[in-house]
């Protein structure tokens, strides 16, 4: 699935935080650069792609509404603002929603969604398979999982919030899987969409760290540009 390169531009790093946060747990969204600076974000776009804004209105170097003056209709924005009376001045611009502050994680991925239909984000085919596991049938969205560990003859499948332990093979999991997954050593397979950083011999995800198999690095690496 394609993701849509988000910026996020607010005065406030509190705000920028949340945001981050929040990009970071929808799945079609990818931060590629948040700053403080609305003059540094116009410098970034000169050399880099982007689809979309997180952008603040009230900024005392350059308001949001002059910032969308100077770099026109060359991508799409959701402003964020604490006064509702300002945000209406942005609807003459490329403007999908507005989010008022505070904004609440629900709030954003509704505005999320807007943006997935603006850019027209196809669903992925079977997003999610079922397991056995402890007598029990469960649903495993591929959007909740981090990573897959072979163990022997099971597999381990730890996602967001839980961990089953299956009697299947890695290969037969990547055969289920879509291509948002890469196996990255001959026990693992992680969820692409998860990895927060890559070291010299491991995958960071969130609260896990994951070993890098040298003959797998070239070919994660060339699926992340």
């Amino acid at each position: 699935m394609n993701r849509i390169k988000c910026i996020i531009v607010d005065d406030e790093p509190l705000a920028i935080s949340l945001l981050e946060r929040y990009v970071e747990n929808i799945p079609f969204l990818e931060l590629v650069f948040s700053t403080e600076n609305p003059v540094l974000a116009l410098e970034y776009i000169r050399d880099h792609e982007s689809d979309l804004f997180f952008l603040d209105i009230q900024m005392p170097e350059l308001t949001g509404i002059n910032f969308m003056k100077i770099n026109g209709d060359q991508q799409k924005y959701i402003l964020t603002t604490a006064y509702s009376e300002y945000a209406l001045q942005g609807y003459e611009h490329n403007i999908i929603d507005y989010l008022l502050k505070p904004i609440s994680f629900e709030r954003f991925q509704k505005s999320a969604l807007k943006a997935k239909e603006w850019f027209a984000i196809p669903e992925e085919k079977n997003a999610h398979f079922f397991i056995k596991s402890s007598g029990q049938r469960h649903r495993i969205n591929f959007s909740e999982i981090l990573y897959i560990e072979s163990i022997k003859d099971y597999v381990n499948i730890r996602t967001e919030h839980d961990e089953f332990i299956v009697l299947d093979t890695l290969k037969s999991m990547e055969n289920q899987l879509s291509e948002r997954f890469a196996r990255v050593h001959k026990s693992f397979i992680v969820n692409l969409d998860k990895i927060k950083s890559i070291g010299a011999k491991k995958v960071i995800l969130p609260e896990f760290e994951i070993p890098i198999g040298e003959s797998y690095r070239s070919g994660l690496l060339d699926r992340l540009k």
